[in-house]
């Protein structure tokens, strides 16, 4: 997908990306440049760990309607479709 900067030096991330990410108005975002590429990612807050019997779990601190819902399975065939 391509886009483009406005006069103004902003980017308009497409609906689809915002709805898949769980972007909304407001979402800080981390910008890290590096390599001729710039890398915009949500800045989510830490998992807590937590016990489960022997083992230590990462469990989210935001509440659970406030995650993206997220199609593992689309994911994974939209990676695999773009390489040949």
């Amino acid at each position: 997908m391509v886009i483009a900067i406005d006069k103004a030096g902003r980017v308009v991330i497409p609906a689809s990306i915002r709805e898949r990410l769980g972007l909304r108005p407001g979402t800080p975002l981390e910008v890290e440049i590096g390599d001729g590429s710039i890398r915009l990612a949500p800045v989510g807050a830490a998992p807590k760990l937590v016990r489960k019997g022997a083992r230590l779990v990462a469990r989210p601190t935001v509440p659970r309607r406030n995650l993206p819902a997220v199609d593992v399975a689309a994911l994974v065939a939209e990676e695999r479709s773009r390489w040949p």
